[in-house]
């Protein structure tokens, strides 16, 4: 019986993929290994949004070179978005890779196994038919035994100038309404209360199934199944994305005691997604809004699809709509031809909107790439790293003051198991997503539990909580 190992960069996309790659492979009968050092297969599931990713993998993989040639029965897979984009020049630079596998194309990794015992390098990058891969309704493994990531939709229709995504992933494609909710069902039953629905562009699910009801509903049976008995009720039948009704849908599941969702897109952000959250119990108090510029040239640029102002008018509206909302953001620091008052632009719209944290990124130039082409209006390396820190200073001050903000509060803490540094500190999330440590509490006992905890003190990045017992059932709100 043959062990294996896998390694996961990049996004919660990727994420998933890692736990379907672990259910095919056990299918096969083999064991998970405890590093890659002992696996006879080792797959790495990679990403290429950013060039420091590329260079982590390889780093990985040639540590595993000599390995290979050592012991001939070993094999190393190459799955994800590096190996759609790059596809054979990963044999050029890793050699020693037996296996690539696409992004469309992981349901295939077990005969590509077996096909390596006869040739030196295979290769699967296919993209299918446009329609949604199998694997995806393949329920995994989850990582962790309370929390489960559900993939609502692959691919992205946008055409964001520094994003390589449409090109590895494909076009937008939704999975059935009502394969989505099953997901969710076999996950509660199985013991998961919080789900997050992924996607590249989450808040516009479903508007490709109802334009495909629209046009023809010839050969589809069960109109429910496929958008959703809202969308089949109404009667109107109009091209609308379904967003809002999964929403709904997924906090009714019994047992399922919260919903998170990644990652919305700001153009397509609809005041109905902002009621659903608020009138959905298990749906959290927690959003994830890509800003990426605060400059509306750049925005622009960029092909982001809305202004500065018109995104901080939908952040206001959510947080009206919303109580308690906690907000995420990403924002890049030296996108081709960002100057210096654009950047000012950016740090004036960033400390108005007062973000709970931030996660800012250098661009990173990707092959294939409009933005990547644009080498003349590159920024100097110097003048990003300056921009960085004195953007870090701003995300940081407004996440400081939200943090602080809550002490004192009564939040309920999902336990997600010990401290990475600390077994004899509990660390868990609160409905904001918010990590809270808990001094003397035993995380891996009460793992998966939801508990009541005091704020006493906050940290730039966590808070510390005191545990006051289990919340009342059916209780999610902080206090």
């Amino acid at each position: 019986m043959k062990s294996f190992y896998v390694k996961t960069f990049g996004c919660q996309m990727n994420e998933n993929d890692s736990e379907r790659i672990v259910a095919v492979l056990r299918r096969q009968g083999m064991t998970p290994a405890l590093s890659a050092d002992v696996a006879d297969v080792v797959v790495f599931n990679t990403c290429t949004i950013r060039e420091n990713a590329d260079n982590r993998f390889f780093g990985q993989v040639n540590m595993l070179r000599e390995r290979r040639v050592r012991e001939p029965g070993m094999r190393i897979v190459v799955a994800g978005c590096l190996a759609q984009g790059e596809k054979d020049a990963i044999f050029d630079r890793a050699p020693h890779v037996d296996v690539v596998v696409g992004t469309h194309a992981i349901g295939s990794i077990a005969d590509l196994l077996e096909r390596s015992d006869e040739e030196r390098h295979v290769i699967d990058v296919s993209i299918g038919d446009g329609s949604i891969d199998p694997m995806v309704d393949l329920v995994p493994e989850p990582a962790e035994g309370h929390k489960a990531w559900v993939t609502i939709q692959t691919g992205c229709d946008n055409n964001c100038a520094f994003c390589i995504v449409p090109q590895v992933r494909g076009p937008e494609v939704s999975r059935p309404f009502g394969a989505i909710v099953d997901e969710v069902r076999r996950l509660a039953e199985q013991g998961i209360s919080e789900v997050t629905l992924l996607g590249q562009n989450v808040n516009s699910y479903g508007r490709d199934l109802t334009k495909r009801l629209r046009r023809t509903s010839d050969g589809i049976h069960d109109h429910g199944f496929l958008a959703g008995p809202v969308y089949v009720s109404d009667g109107i039948r109009r091209i609308r994305p379904l967003f809002s009704d999964l929403l709904r849908a997924v906090s009714g599941v019994d047992g399922i005691r919260r919903v998170r969702f990644t990652s919305p897109h700001p153009k397509d952000m609809r005041e109905e997604t902002f009621a659903a959250m608020a009138e959905s119990p298990a749906v959290c108090e927690s959003l994830h809004f890509p800003l990426q510029s605060g400059s509306d040239r750049v925005l622009a640029a960029m092909h982001r699809g809305y202004r500065g102002e018109r995104f901080f008018e939908k952040l206001e509206l959510a947080r009206s709509i919303i109580p308690d909302l906690a907000v995420t953001t990403d924002i890049i620091v030296g996108f081709p031809g960002e100057t210096e008052d654009e950047f000012e632009a950016t740090l004036e719209l960033v400390a108005r909107c007062e973000f709970d944290s931030a996660f800012t990124f250098i661009y990173s130039p990707r092959p294939g790439t409009e933005a990547g082409a644009w080498t003349d209006k590159f920024v100097d390396p110097e003048v990003i790293r300056d921009r960085f820190e004195r953007l870090k200073l701003v995300t940081e001050r407004s996440g400081a003051a939200k943090h602080r903000a809550r002490v004192g509060k009564i939040e309920e803490i999902l336990i997600d198991g010990p401290s990475k540094r600390d077994a004899n500190v509990a660390s868990g999330r609160t409905r904001q997503n918010k990590l809270v440590h808990l001094a003397g509490v035993d995380g891996e006992r009460l793992r998966g539990s939801y508990l009541n905890a005091r704020i006493v003190d906050a940290g730039a990045h966590f808070l510390h909580g005191e545990l006051l017992g289990p919340p009342a059932r059916g209780a999610h709100a902080s206090c």
